[in-house]
């Protein structure tokens, strides 16, 4: 019988994906993540619900609980669970069958193939066979969604993927320490040269025109250099609310991984 409950570390866009994807294949995801997420996709996160308890994407509805109380309750509500729980020590509590590492850390942190039955990790910094059983591909590519059974996925080429032939300029980054900002929402359009937020004060300029498409919430701090907001080239055609297609691409290779795993073992 392949089991229902799957823990997810991670809750940003892309573990958002997999959830989503999971939940409407009959699973019950449990998220986990950090108390002050630097979520900059938050339309399309499950992460944003630390900040407001409640977040719906895609129609599908998750909702902060307490770490490791109210995670049946919050599932008989119909609502993925997530917790504020970066160190995943509610594993011993939930006991899953199923674990996930989709922090996209880049790097393996404290996942062990020993933690549940079925252990998968996302993108780089994980070998399957060794450290978990599974590892999906993140890179956008012909590759993208590729379940690796044994190996590792592609390493970090720390560069964002190409969106209309601009990769690196779509994204924002923190010009200093501090607290940041925003000048303007979400959904909005932007041309290059505005603002679209600050950090103690210094503005962060679009080097391109497009779509705002993810911020980083309000009155958080962040470190120099740290990824504070997305813009999309395309401008007004682009659907900020909708999950990504690498997003759903990676939702499938996990499936495929659970469906192997206790379907075929092969």
């Amino acid at each position: 019988m392949i089991p229902r409950l799957v823990v997810i570390r991670g809750a940003g866009d892309l573990a958002t994906g997999v959830a989503h994807r999971l939940w409407q294949a009959g699973f019950e995801p449990v998220m986990l993540e950090l108390a002050q997420p630097l979520v900059v996709r938050r339309t399309v996160s499950f992460a944003a619900a630390v900040f407001q308890k409640i977040i719906i994407v895609e129609g599908v509805r998750a909702e902060l609980c307490p770490v490791g109380e109210d995670v049946p309750g919050c599932l008989a509500r119909n609502n993925v669970p997530v917790l504020v729980d970066p160190e995943a020590a509610s594993l011993a509590t939930l006991q899953p069958k199923i674990l996930i590492d989709a922090t996209m850390a880049k790097g393996n942190r404290i996942t062990k193939i020993s933690d549940a039955e079925l252990v998968i990790g996302l993108g780089p910094g994980f070998i399957a066979a060794s450290d978990v059983d599974a590892v999906v591909e993140t890179n956008r590519g012909h590759a993208l969604g590729r379940v690796i059974y044994e190996g590792a996925a592609a390493s970090d080429t720390g560069e964002p993927g190409l969106i209309a032939g601009y990769g690196k300029e779509r994204l924002l980054r923190a010009p200093v320490d501090g607290l940041f900002k925003p000048a303007l929402e979400i959904g909005e359009l932007v041309e290059k040269g505005e603002t679209v937020a600050t950090v103690e004060g210094t503005p962060i300029r679009a080097e391109i025109s497009g779509l705002v498409r993810g911020l980083l919430y309000p009155g958080l701090l962040v470190s120099q250099g740290v990824k504070v907001g997305d813009i999309d080239p395309r401008g007004a055609e682009v659907n900020f609310m909708a999950i990504s297609d690498k997003a759903r691409a990676i939702g499938g290779g996990v499936l495929e991984a659970i469906l192997n795993r206790y379907n075929h073992k092969r």
